[in-house]
């Protein structure tokens, strides 16, 4: 065995972004939605309603993503303790997103350049499923199509027309819009007077919509009454999902790679410890051929520390013939 310091103009470090399909079905889009009546009837019911690709009765039913209804002033929902009115899970669920991105109890969510905190007040959430993205959800792939009494809109991400990054908090964030794939239709895709349509989170894998411009748009609403059955409004959104019938994204990661550049000079790793090449009791070459012109095979590179533990084993694919004449180079590449 044959160790050789590696230099720092050995080591090269490369990112690729991969993208893939999001949903189960291991196609971009998903045209039927199916959510499950024990789920719905069950405790999680009152707080959210989880949509599958298939009838959840089905042995391939998956849960795709998650609809919930969230309010500042706890309406729309059921309060917990009818003496305690305002404590109620839309509430309970606004306040986990205000936690989660905005990362201040006493901050607004605003959609767009509308300031308006009326409009930030409620929000529908589509929360995807964990299992179902890498690394985040791959702007600009978002195509999602509403149904309601006054048509459809077409909804995606404005990515293509950010060129700088913007954050809420410290998560990335885009403006939902109408349009598609990442592109604004003409005049910005925002409703005057409520904004955008929503907000985007690709690391969070969490899409909010505005109630008020779905409303003014396509005529489906957020029911605001004081102690509305719990999961009314989950439901008044899965059916404009559903009529739209149409629901594209895609998954994105980041594969970083390590590349080390291991060369073997002409006058290097010529002679091997291999007991059919030395004698174990002399320490002598065996063959005398070998002692002005060995021959050795690369098969195997391993990786060792200062201390001298094994970090990582490279195979190479076949074994590498070597003597004074050859030089050797082999690239490893190491994915995290």
């Amino acid at each position: 065995m044959s160790f050789k310091r590696l230099d720092a103009e050995d080591f090269v470090v490369s990112s690729d972004s991969i993208t893939s399909t999001l949903w189960s079905t291991d196609t971009p889009t998903i045209t039927e939605f199916y959510t499950s009546s024990i789920q719905e009837a069950g405790s999680s019911g009152d707080f959210y309603l989880s949509v599958y690709q298939t009838a959840s009765s089905n042995t391939n039913a998956a849960v795709q993503f998650d609809i919930a209804y969230a309010d500042a002033g706890g309406s729309g929902s059921t309060a917990y303790n009818p003496s305690v009115p305002a404590n109620t899970p839309s509430k309970t669920i606004y306040g986990q997103y205000r936690s989660l991105i905005l990362e201040d109890e006493n901050a607004n969510f605003f959609f767009g350049t509308d300031t308006n905190v009326i409009t930030g007040s409620n929000f529908w959430v589509i929360s995807l499923e964990r299992a179902r993205y890498k690394e985040s959800l791959f702007p600009g792939s978002l195509n999602l199509h509403l149904s309601g009494s006054s048509g459809i809109i077409k909804l995606t991400d404005n990515s293509n027309d950010v060129s700088v990054n913007t954050f809420l908090g410290t998560s990335r964030v885009y403006q939902l819009v109408s349009g598609s794939n990442g592109t604004p239709i003409s005049g910005g895709g925002y409703v005057a007077g409520s904004g955008s349509y929503g907000l985007v989170f690709p690391e969070l894998g969490t899409i909010l919509l505005n109630p008020y411009a779905i409303n003014e748009s396509i005529g489906v609403t957020a029911n605001r009454t004081v102690g509305l059955a719990n999961g009314t409004n989950n439901t008044t959104l899965f059916n404009s999902i559903n009529l739209g019938a149409s629901f594209r994204l895609n998954s994105q990661e980041t594969i970083t790679s390590d590349f080390v550049f291991i060369r073997a000079r002409n006058s290097e790793f010529n002679y091997t410890e291999n007991p059919t090449f030395i004698s174990g009791s002399t320490g002598e070459v065996i063959y005398t051929d070998f002692i002005n012109n060995p021959q050795t095979y690369i098969t195997t590179v391993g990786m060792y520390n200062d201390s001298n533990e094994l970090l990582a084993v490279a195979k190479l694919s076949r074994p590498l013939i070597k003597d004074f004449t050859k030089e050797t180079l082999v690239r490893v590449k190491l994915d995290f």
